[in-house]
């Protein structure tokens, strides 16, 4: 039997990669009864983060890595696409009808057992096992892990608010893409120089919720909280988040931005572009009512920050993610050290290939280093 410990990305298509192979599999899922403090369902490849799986042009690393996985069958990258909203250049995706359809994927299928349980170590046995249990891995599992294989590493991460369309001010702000006046997939809060500035000294001093072990340079540099990129510098936001680069509003540029993409098909949330914070929730409510257009907003979820847990691969696994010490046993995912949502299932899917060569007694398969996911794992 093979079991698979953890439903997100990665766990959701090796599921369905080795299912497709003809081997049933054993999807060990412990939400929603037991809550890893970031995911808010029991749903499989639910979308912690951001709904955006970065550009789709071809000219792009990401829009490549797109069109490798399609080649290869991944099914929920196909899933992505059905579901996706407009975002631009970008596959920007409704977060709950995805996730909503891989979990009836997943249920519906009489391959996969769904298990609702805690695992908290793995078995030496005959059985093949995959940890695709992602940065939030649980505490047990964690330390099982850590106990077996040496100190793993961590750093932290965070997540932007959502809002509730209704309540944005619509005379304030303008649609429009950037470089693209016409397009109408993100709403644009548009500051002048004296906005920014009062905004931004409210920022920097405005009380932020006590992380354990929080450690600046354990940031994850591409999800900074908003907050600390502000407190690197005054003009940081304007190049960063904020930039007004390739948006006007009556043909003039603002001095900065604070863009906000769909979240949702019928466009009733959406999510704060850039805005990854720690900030305690009240100050969340009054610090972000200080954005033209967002002076009476609801945010229906804030914003949080988390510790990210990974093995060190090269330490502990082989090339083909497999346990040097333990044959049995496999990684795929965030807990391997890839980050993204994009990289997830491409690790996901490469593990799987391999545990199905594994089972039919082949030897496992090397993805060439000149393609995407081949100098990705």
């Amino acid at each position: 039997m093979i079991h698979i410990v953890g439903g997100g990305l990665a766990g959701s298509e090796a599921a369905f990669q080795i299912t497709n192979a003809g081997y049933e599999v054993v999807l060990h899922e412990m939400r929603p009864f037991i809550s890893t403090g970031v995911h808010e369902t029991g749903d499989f490849a639910e979308l912690v983060c951001s709904n955006s799986l970065k550009s789709m042009d071809l000219k792009n690393a990401s829009g490549i890595l797109k069109q490798e996985l399609k080649d290869l069958g991944s099914c929920v990258i196909d899933v992505a696409y059905k579901h996706s909203i407009p975002g631009g250049k970008a596959l920007v995706v409704d977060r709950e009808s995805f996730s909503k359809e891989i979990t009836k994927m997943i249920e519906s299928n009489s391959k996969i057992k769904v298990d609702r349980s805690e695992i908290t170590e793995i078995p030496e046995d005959k059985d093949l096992w995959i940890v695709a249990t992602g940065p939030a891995t649980s505490d047990k599992l964690y330390s099982w892990i850590t106990e077996k294989f040496g100190k793993s590493a961590h750093f932290f991460d965070a997540v932007a608010p959502i809002v509730d369309f209704k309540t944005i001010d619509m005379s304030k702000v303008f649609f429009g893409n950037r470089y693209d006046e016409e397009g109408k997939d993100y709403i644009n809060c548009p500051m002048d120089e004296g906005e920014y500035t009062y905004f931004t000294e409210n920022l920097v001093n405005a009380e932020v919720l006590p992380i354990d072990g929080f450690d600046k340079k354990l940031l994850f540099s591409r999800c900074q909280p908003i907050e600390e990129i502000a407190r690197s510098g005054v003009d940081s936001m304007r190049f960063g988040p904020m930039r007004p680069v390739g948006l006007k509003k009556d043909g003039k540029r603002p001095y900065a931005v604070v863009q906000l993409r769909r979240d949702n098909y019928a466009g009733s949330l959406y999510n704060i572009v850039g805005f990854q914070t720690r900030l305690k929730w009240p100050e969340q409510d009054r610090i972000f009512s200080m954005i033209p257009g967002l002076q009476d907003v609801k945010i229906v979820r804030y914003g949080v920050m988390h510790a990210n847990v990974y093995i060190e691969p090269f330490k502990i696994t082989d090339e083909f993610f497999r346990a040097r010490s333990v044959p049995n046993l496999y990684f795929a995912g965030q807990i391997t050290g890839v980050e993204g949502y994009l990289e997830s299932i491409a690790s996901g899917l490469y593990v799987a290939m391999n545990v199905v060569r594994t089972i039919e007694r082949k030897e496992p398969f090397r993805l060439p280093h000149d393609t995407m996911i081949g100098a990705l794992v």
